[in-house]
């Protein structure tokens, strides 16, 4: 009964969350928090200059996002995803209830964040052969998570989560709508509808949401951002290099702090 009534006041305790306005990664616990109902306080960070605050609450990294309840930070988006899921499970679960599934919905957040990602960022960060490379591995990508769709774990799915969005749909989502910003700035077509006629349906029905549109800042804002980010990196590493993703911290901030992610 005691546990009960300490586990019922820490869910009531205060939320802050640090993070940047094109940060994918700010955008999946925002969009996390708007599905579940939860109420937050917001703390842009000038990741050029970074808040006190910030780097005490996550002296490892360094970077956004971080969320900070009843005074507790806890930083790394998806595994921020988890905690909410499990301190508030009663609210718009991210997670199946299946054991299995779970793990699957992790497994393909970590593809998301470990392989496409990346080649989404060298596409953005590159020019000439390499960029050539980098788009033929964001479409293999593509096409494993389509036979996913198509055949595979997902099928017949309006969401990744079913019939709502759910943990893999907010890592995705969050990310995706780069592809169309990376797409007007390099010129380079990275989401056939054709090629992948269920990504590209699941995508437009993910930023149809209510909450994923409150959520996602204006296009004119992100296409502005991606050409100066684009235009730095390939000043700083040349345009054969390989970056790691542009949503990490808005320009102009240190190289080492921007990240282009999916």
């Amino acid at each position: 009964m005691e546990k009960a009534a300490e586990n019922a006041s820490q869910a009531a305790a205060p939320l802050k969350l640090f993070g940047s306005w094109a940060s994918s990664y700010t955008h999946r616990v925002q969009l996390a928090l708007r599905l579940k109902g939860l109420d937050f306080e917001y703390a842009e960070e000038d990741l050029g200059s970074k808040s006190a605050e910030l780097l005490r609450h996550n002296p490892v990294y360094k970077k956004v996002p971080v969320l900070v309840h009843g005074g507790r930070a806890l930083p790394e988006s998806v595994i921020i995803l988890q905690y909410l899921d499990d301190a508030w499970p009663e609210t718009r679960p991210l997670l199946p209830a299946d054991a299995f599934d779970r793990a699957l919905a992790r497994f393909w957040c970590h593809f998301a964040d470990d392989k496409l990602g990346p080649a989404v960022g060298a596409v953005f960060a590159s020019t000439g052969e390499d960029q050539e490379a980098a788009v033929r591995q964001v479409h293999e990508n593509l096409a494993l998570i389509e036979a996913e769709l198509r055949d595979g774990a997902f099928r017949g799915r309006r969401f990744f989560g079913g019939g709502e969005v759910g943990l893999l749909d907010v890592v995705l989502g969050c990310g995706s709508y780069w592809l169309a910003v990376f797409e007007e700035v390099t010129g380079v077509r990275l989401v056939d509808a054709d090629a992948f006629p269920l990504f590209h349906a699941w995508l437009r029905d993910f930023e149809a949401l209510d909450e994923v549109r409150e959520t996602i800042p204006a296009v004119d804002r992100l296409l502005e951002y991606a050409r100066g980010v684009r235009h730095m990196l390939l000043g700083h590493a040349g345009a054969g290099a390989a970056a790691a993703t542009p949503a990490e911290a808005p320009a102009p901030a240190p190289a080492a702090d921007i990240a282009v992610d999916i």
